[in-house]
């Protein structure tokens, strides 16, 4: 190795070496490979050293830092008298064939002159994997479908240029839908009035009918407020002071003001039942802040300030010239006491007088017309502000078509399609053919059309089970009606339980042609 060393180093043109202090012999390989390049012993300095030194690549001088003990030498003399400054000068031939042998191994592979140039091809690019398209979802889809099918009957016009024009053109036919729809429910209502006229034959029922709790008397939706107030204002003749509360409860409609408003009297007659002695108890200035607030505002209060005793004064104001409108109570209240207290339990406890729903229970024969409703529109609820409601709905649904919703927004759009019904009418076949019919809120629970056919069957206690729709059975009674999809109109089943029904078989007693009371079979009708 040292050999090689010595061959490959002292070979290199352009390096230059300086003396190196033999203190000790060179081994006899070394000493061979130096005689062999023409290097031969000098003498410097008075002593015989070898002509090898530290070597530095193309320094040209006897520069660079010496080993220890040696200054710079001024000239290194050999036999001719020159100054030697290496092997540079004279290269053996087995130097130059190493040499040369290691720059062919280094130079790569060989080619052959007639070969065209070999150029190093470059590695192809990873093309990067497309990412996955998300579907559209069912809402997307539908949406596209019902513009493709409007697209379909307009004759086809040239498309905007920009979103903001598309969203317009949309806009703009959502509009002119909405438009017609509109004109289409008004011309039905004209229609509907015009059946009104003739009998209505044609109807499932005539209409959603309500019974007064006061009078008894059963009147249609349309005139269900009015017959209630003309009732409560008839009833100030029997007694005025449970009339003012009914009317109090039940004409304001902010039941939060209603409740403020009502603890604050409730306050004013305890201060009087507890201090019947102190006179500012029993007068309340008109005009002040929190009667004017909280009291004066509600509908039929006075004609209860009226009702239980008090009587409007005008009175001077204390330290002030001027007078003020009070309510005092009259002095022989002081005696009824106890009356003021009853007024004030009854007013704190009293409810809004509601009209109850009349279910217009009716029974039809068998017939195939039971699937099929003809609906009037009070089961639609839309009146002129809830079809102005409509349209400004269906502006909306431009910009949902344009983004993508929520869990949350397709609940909350879910639950308002569900408020858009506020009646349902819903028809029950029984296993020998019969219908039952009834009229229900589109709010109230499946346990409600379960008692309404309880109690239209002979035998209460039969177990018996409801299928809706498509075979959906009726299980979980707590579901409203509007969550089952039995709005705004529907037609159930009516399936008995086998095993008792075997049993009453088994038992051998004659039973009825018809599960139905006799009362209710006596109101059957033809289902046209």
């Amino acid at each position: 190795m040292l050999a090689l060393f010595l061959d490959l180093v002292l070979t290199q043109p352009g390096f230059s070496v300086r003396p190196w202090k033999c203190n000790s012999s060179l081994p006899a390989l070394a000493c061979s490979r130096l005689r062999a390049v023409g290097w031969q012993p000098e003498l410097w300095a008075g002593r015989k050293c070898h002509p090898l030194g530290m070597i530095s690549r193309r320094l040209g001088r006897w520069g660079g830092r010496e080993g220890p003990g040696w200054g710079t030498p001024k000239a290194f003399a050999n036999p001719s008298g020159s100054i030697n400054h290496g092997a540079t000068s004279s290269t053996s031939p087995a130097a130059l064939e190493i040499k040369a042998d290691l720059k062919f191994k280094t130079a790569g592979p060989g080619q052959k002159l007639s070969e065209p140039s070999r150029v190093p091809k470059e590695k192809p690019k990873a093309e990067a994997a497309p990412k996955p398209r998300q579907a559209p979802t069912d809402e997307a889809q539908m949406a596209a479908a019902a513009a493709l099918a409007r697209m379909e009957l307009r004759p086809k016009a040239k498309l905007p240029s920009s979103q903001e024009a598309i969203k317009n053109q949309v806009r703009r036919e959502l509009m002119a839908e909405a438009a017609a729809s509109e004109k289409g429910l008004f011309a039905e209502e004209e229609d509907l009035s015009s059946l009104d006229q003739e009998g209505a034959a044609a109807l499932s029922v005539s209409g959603v009918y309500f019974i007064c709790p006061l009078t008894g008397a059963v009147v249609k939706k349309d005139k269900k407020e009015k017959h209630i107030r003309e009732a409560i204002q008839a009833y100030f003749s029997v007694d005025p002071v449970a009339a003012s509360i009914m009317e109090i409860h039940t004409f304001n409609k902010d039941w939060e003001k209603v409740r403020v408003g009502v603890e604050t009297m409730a306050k004013y007659l305890d201060n009087i039942y507890l201090h019947p002695e102190e006179e500012k108890y029993r007068k309340i200035k008109l005009q002040n802040k929190v009667f004017q607030e909280r009291i004066s505002c509600l509908e039929g209060i006075h004609r209860f300030f009226q009702a239980i005793g008090f009587e409007t004064k005008t009175l001077p104001v204390p330290g002030q010239e001027t007078t003020e409108e009070y309510y005092v109570l009259k002095e022989e209240m002081l005696t009824k006491l106890e009356n003021l207290k009853d007024y004030k339990e009854q007013l704190l406890s009293s409810k809004p007088v509601r009209a109850q729903l009349d279910r217009q229970l009716c029974v039809f024969k068998p017939s195939p017309e039971a699937p099929r409703f003809e609906l009037p529109n009070d089961f639609y609820n839309l009146t002129v502000e809830e079809i102005k409601r409509e349209q400004r709905l269906r502006t909306e649904a431009v910009e949902k078509a344009l983004m993508l919703r929520t869990r949350a927004m397709r609940e909350k759009e879910e639950q308002r399609e569900m408020r858009k019904y506020n009646y349902t009418l819903l028809r029950v076949r029984f296993p020998d053919g019969y219908i039952l019919q009834g009229t229900f809120y589109a709010r109230e629970s499946v346990s409600v059309l379960y008692n309404f056919v309880r109690e239209a069957l002979r035998n209460d206690w039969l177990p018996f089970e409801l299928w809706g729709p498509g075979g959906l059975k009726l299980t979980d009674e707590n579901l409203a009606f509007n969550e089952c999809g039995l709005v705004p109109s529907a037609l159930l089943t009516l399936a008995w339980d086998t095993a008792v029904m075997a049993d009453i078989q088994a038992s051998g007693k004659e039973q009825p042609a018809s599960s139905l009371k006799p009362e209710v079979l006596s109101r059957v009708q033809t289902l046209t």
